[in-house]
């Protein structure tokens, strides 16, 4: 076979994203304070963008027109780019580290200036706090890390969500329980098993309530949190007075150990989120208003003060084109006008597109709005998207970095996708958090040693009531629950 140049002609089909479209995709996952500044920088290049004055109406459910060609046409090339771009995707991130820092020894005999306290850092070295922080990642992003592996679903995992927007930037939590149930309409216990399970995160001491509970947290994690050690955290108030007598004698200790006991306290960090670099404050807006329509219906629309409206200025392009007289000029403009046009065209499709979202998982989580978080159903992004007529992939890019304003309060979009557990006799699944009751439920009910059930039995007792659950399922969530084996029930019952 000869070898050499030839030329061939070859037809086919190829899917190619423009620099417009990619520029449409970029805007589904924006947030909206990301959007304006996005905005605010074009009308800075282009100089045939006009920002629109006056407020619009909102957009209702109600106004969202059917599929358009370019909103199919966007809904494609999302999908193409899906596998490149998997960082949209919910629950897609990895266990952060821990930041830790180094102090120097100081006398246990030595002053405890209790005020510095709020500057971070252990009572040892509270100014060695400014060499470690972590700058690249927030205590919120870490805590989300972790509960992201934490193994807790369904309607527990979104108090943990608004547990963990309740944190302050030193880790103490500034949410009142009985408020956060009343709003989200849970039990107080399941709060309470939550709030328990999310003191197990690192850093140790965060989700406390008081100084007290937080340096409790981290002598028991140090396996120190003996009845002396609980009387010296009871009454902190002595020791910034150092009133050593009297502390002495409500410990029950002498002043060997007392002094030793404070070398403890010191040791500790007062403020363990403050290790970590912490994130401007601001108010959250939210891209969706629900709102409670007559008859038990939801009314859902766009806020329309977090959409940018912008326009083309079609009097200045007149102005300018007509005064455009080399080819270079003519050409700018022209790119000037086909940006404007596609960015006017990307923002109101990107509206209707979010409108269209968040009317369908309105649709999906009624029942949550309706009576709270223990009615939360099950919930992926495949079952929006086959919903809606779109692409999974579009789905997540949309529910990124975006909230929406409920009367139980603002939640991210993703708030609302939880985890399913099959039937195992068919019909609806289970939400994962019912499930977790369950089992909660069958081991509060074992009042001796003989009602002790294994996990082998729990399976069984959920399977005849229609939930198909592995083994493994129901001890991962027990440990979630801090519930012991049921050889350690056993024995706790045996000596009751």
């Amino acid at each position: 076979m000869a070898l050499g140049p030839r030329l061939e002609l070859r037809q086919g089909q190829s899917l190619v994203i423009t620099p417009q479209l990619q520029q449409a995709i970029k805007l589904l996952q924006l947030s909206n304070v990301e959007l304006e500044a996005y905005v605010e920088s074009e009308l800075e290049k282009n100089p045939l963008l006009a920002r629109e004055e006056g407020s619009a109406e909102p957009v209702n459910d109600g106004d969202a027109p059917e599929p358009a060609a370019a909103e199919r046409e966007l809904d494609a090339m999302t999908a193409s780019a899906a596998a490149a771009d998997m960082d949209s995707r919910p629950d897609d991130v990895s266990p952060g580290e821990r930041a830790t820092g180094d102090g120097h020894e100081e006398s246990a005999a030595g002053p405890i200036d209790w005020s510095k306290a709020s500057k971070g850092g252990s009572f040892e070295d509270i100014d060695s706090l400014d060499g470690s922080r972590a700058k690249d990642k927030t205590l919120s992003e870490h805590l989300h890390d972790q509960l992201a592996v934490a193994g807790l679903d369904g309607p527990a995992r979104a108090i943990a969500c608004v547990l963990i927007d309740g944190v302050d930037e030193g880790g103490y939590l500034r949410i009142d329980l009985e408020e956060m149930c009343e709003r989200l309409g849970c039990a107080m216990a399941l709060a309470l098993t939550t709030l328990t399970a999310l003191q197990g995160f690192e850093p140790t001491g965060v989700f406390a309530r008081d100084v007290r509970e937080c340096l409790g947290l981290q002598l028991k994690e140090k396996n120190r949190l003996d009845p002396a050690m609980e009387a010296l955290l009871d009454n902190l108030q002595l020791l910034a007075k150092r009133d050593m007598p009297t502390l002495r004698a409500a410990c029950g200790v002498d002043d060997e150990d007392l002094l030793d006991m404070i070398a403890e306290l010191k040791a500790l960090t007062p403020r363990p989120g403050a290790a970590f670099g912490a994130e401007p404050i601001s108010t959250m807006a939210p891209d969706v208003f629900v709102r409670e329509a007559p008859g038990g219906l939801w009314r859902v629309e766009l806020n329309s003060d977090t959409l940018p409206r912008v326009l083309v200025d079609q009097r200045y392009y007149a102005q300018v084109s007509g005064g455009a007289r080399t080819d270079q000029e003519k050409a700018f403009v022209a790119d000037c006008l086909s940006s404007a046009n596609w960015l006017v065209k990307s923002l109101d499709q990107r509206a209707k597109t979010i409108l269209k979202v968040a009317s369908e998982i309105v649709r999906q989580q009624d029942g949550f709005l309706a009576f709270g978080v223990e009615a939360l159903r099950p919930l992926n992004l495949k079952t929006v998207a086959d919903a809606i007529s779109m692409h999974e992939s579009t789905v997540s890019r949309v529910t990124s970095n975006k909230s929406i304003s409920t009367p139980r309060g603002v939640f991210e979009m993703k708030f609302f996708f939880t985890a399913s557990i099959a039937s195992s006799i068919g019909g609806e699944a289970h939400s994962a958090e019912s499930v977790r009751n369950k089992i909660r439920k069958l081991i509060d009910a074992e009042a001796s040693e003989a009602q002790v059930h294994s996990d082998d039995r729990i399976v069984d007792i959920l399977k005849e009531a229609g939930v198909d659950i592995a083994r493994r399922t129901v001890a991962k969530y027990r440990e979630a629950m801090r519930i012991p084996s049921s050889m350690e029930r056993r024995r706790l019952l045996r000596h009751a």
